[in-house]
């Protein structure tokens, strides 16, 4: 119910960030007022990459440390246990459409399924999962899945479900793999249930039906419209159909991503959120070039997403800013509204952030 009223009270409101009012260096980006304190933890280690290529067994150790840094247990299958129970159905989401370069890189997920194995968790309650599984392939996470004995998913290849939207008033054209998608669907402004095509958004089944538990691993990359592809943003576009219509307007992304990873079958299901931070790309967006990229070697942990996704708009505009490339300060409305919502801080002062070596 708080969520609702929030989010009415957002819509009422003019935004009135713009560029240059926020300086991306600054503590406090926003101006959070919320009360909790999210953990972070940033694990470094200068060996994780070599030559951009990421290190199995350094990561493997990065995400051990990091683990259990966050959940405060002494061994990683404590810490997976933590989190997760065998009894669970655990989808590690991924962003595969950057590919296994600038994407969430499969190394990170290795590691991450092995500790999942390792703590006990069976191999067929494990799904790596993104939008698409043509994506997931081409990044080469069948092989991974293959290989550890675990399952892939796509949650548009999985379909959606007739019984759970998000719902927003702006129209969009269904298209080719939506639920409200048909030949007469241009025709006609309802359908037969009397709602009106093209206002909802239907979560996948995946979500819906299958997954109980979630591990969120969003890479360190630039979105030319949110700021970042972080977390809030490669979940939200991966849950639903219809997710086209807010692509084209910053004023509908930033409102819908936070509305959309809000829905109880997301935000109430996340064990931890992951930032794979081994490398940054602050321009490309859905494309590897690695030559506006800078290497951090670094994996982050938090249930928070707003402040994952604020610390890696930070860094990201900090490498421009080192580089002497336009640095982008009027991309901070989405995450306005994340914590208008109550799905995290966008306070650096308000985040307790721990650093392991």
């Amino acid at each position: 119910m708080t969520r609702v009223i929030l989010t009415l009270l957002l819509l009422c409101q003019p935004f009135c960030l713009r560029a240059g009012e926020i300086g991306f260096t600054e503590p406090g980006l926003l101006g959070s007022s919320t009360t909790d304190r999210p953990r972070v933890v940033l694990v470094r280690d200068a060996a994780a990459t070599v030559a951009l290529a990421p290190q199995p067994e350094v990561v493997a150790g990065m995400v051990d440390r990091g683990i259990m840094a966050f959940t405060g247990q002494t061994t990683p299958g404590e810490a997976w246990r933590s989190l997760v129970s065998t009894q669970d159905v655990v989808g590690v989401k991924v962003y595969s459409l950057p590919g296994p370069i600038s994407g969430t890189r499969p190394t990170v997920v290795a590691a991450v399924v092995r500790g999942l194995l390792g703590a006990g968790i069976p191999g067929q309650r494990i799904v790596i999962w993104d939008r698409r599984l043509e994506d997931l392939r081409s990044a080469g996470f069948d092989t991974l899945a293959s290989s550890l004995g675990v399952r892939l998913a796509g949650a548009a290849d999985a379909g959606f479900d007739p019984a759970v939207w998000y719902e927003n008033p702006v129209l969009g054209q269904p298209v080719f793999g939506d639920l409200e998608f048909s030949k007469n669907s241009a025709a006609f402004l309802t359908n037969s249930a009397g709602h009106s095509i093209g206002r909802n958004s239907y979560l996948s089944r995946l979500l819906t039906r299958d997954l109980t538990k979630l591990i969120n691993i969003a890479p360190l990359l630039n979105h030319n419209t949110a700021g970042v592809s972080g977390i809030l943003y490669t979940v939200a576009s991966a849950v639903t159909d219809n997710f086209l219509r807010f692509e084209v307007n910053p004023s509908l992304l930033e409102r819908a991503v936070p509305e959309i990873y809000g829905q109880p079958q997301i935000a109430d299901r996340v064990a931890v959120n992951m930032v794979d931070a081994l490398i940054g790309q602050y321009e490309g967006r859905q494309r590897s070039l690695l030559h506006y990229s800078t290497t951090l070697n670094e994996l982050r942990f938090s249930a928070d997403p707003v402040a994952l996704d604020v610390l890696s708009l930070a860094d990201l505009n900090r490498a421009r800013a080192s580089l002497g490339v336009t640095v982008v300060t009027n991309r901070f409305e989405l995450y306005l509204n994340a914590r208008l919502m109550e799905l995290g801080a966008d306070d650096f002062k308000r985040m307790d952030i721990l650093r392991v070596d």
